[in-house]
């Protein structure tokens, strides 16, 4: 049975505006796939890189957004691991969920505990999912540790102050303003820099009496890549996971070895990979948020016809922490 869903396309790159309220066709879960009523999206600054053409998409015209919360409608052939009525999420790197409903395939949804909420789950998943691998799965990193995240009062910066708090860290983060500022230390962070007005590195220094952090977490790219190297201790990792300021410098790799420093750029898929992994990473994140370690409750929730302005206010980082669209 076909059914006539409604979703937002692009139908080539641009601002914005391209983003259009469309009707779309629907078919049946083949095998191995499920129907999902979207509830809750999550909106993510990869979502913006997409719709720029920074990643590019699949195909044109192309539904955007790889982030939701929502109800298994129907089920394909061969599904044993949901059943219809369950609540589940996603996050994967797939581009499609700003939409009514979407069919996806069962084994990279996760269930939703009863102690975590739709809302909760659509604006903590791909953040939460990444802050995990950050702070679990980089490097060792042990009760007393320091480590420093640039601009900590978003989303994915917020859990990582939370979490990192909980696993006994002390956590530096950078921001551009006050109100960041206040957002960043309600979160956890044991000191904020506001790095328009002071110059990190040396902040960094001053916090950790000359030593560096064990390392640098940094979404931001090309204006703060050199610095954050500058940074790290001895046998510290700089860890960069986005470009949002642009393409980052070339590296000699020579560059490093003053301090024996390491430098990686990881991606989500690679530590969600299989389902045990998806399923093991899912449930340590929400028993975070069940238990409070994690605050999930979105900061911004924003009607889904308001997507593109909710996609202004993105892009412009006039967003502290996470958002969502509800349906």
């Amino acid at each position: 049975m076909v059914q006539t869903v409604k979703a937002a396309r692009i139908h080539g790159y641009g601002g914005p505006e391209v983003l259009k309220f469309e009707d779309v066709q629907l078919g049946e879960p083949a095998q191995g796939q499920v129907l999902v009523r979207n509830k809750v999206l999550g909106l993510n600054f990869v979502d913006v890189y997409y719709r720029r053409g920074t990643f590019p998409v699949a195909a044109l015209p192309a539904i955007l957004g790889n982030e939701a919360a929502g109800v298994v409608e129907a089920i394909g052939p061969g599904v044993t691991s949901v059943a219809v009525g369950d609540r589940v999420a996603y996050s994967d790197d797939i581009n499609g969920s700003y939409a009514t409903a979407r069919l996806y395939a069962a084994d990279r949804l996760v269930a939703i505990p009863a102690g975590v909420s739709d809302e909760q789950a659509a604006a903590v998943l791909l953040k939460g999912l990444t802050a995990r691998y950050l702070l679990k799965e980089m490097l060792p990193l042990n009760a007393g540790d320091t480590v420093l995240y640039h601009a900590a009062a978003g989303g994915v910066g917020q859990i990582v102050a939370q979490w990192g708090r909980g696993l006994g860290l002390k956590v530096i983060g950078t921001v551009s303003d006050e109100r960041k500022a206040e957002v960043a230390r309600a979160a956890g962070c044991s000191d904020v820099i506001n790095y328009r007005t002071e110059n990190f590195v040396d902040r960094v220094m001053e916090i950790t009496k000359g030593r560096g952090v064990r390392a640098v977490f940094d979404s931001v790219g090309k204006d703060t890549f050199k610095d954050s190297l500058r940074a790290l201790a001895v046998r510290g990792m700089l860890v960069v996971f986005g470009k949002a300021s642009g393409d980052l410098p070339d590296v000699n790799p020579f560059d490093l070895a003053p301090r024996s420093m390491q430098l990686a750029w990881p991606i989500l898929p690679h530590y969600v990979g299989t389902r045990e992994q998806l399923v093991t990473a899912a449930a340590d994140l929400f028993d975070a948020v069940a238990t409070g370690v994690v605050d999930a409750r979105p900061a911004r929730v924003y009607p889904f016809e308001q997507l593109v302005q909710a996609h202004r206010d993105l892009e412009e980082r006039r967003t502290v922490g996470s958002a969502v669209l509800k349906f």
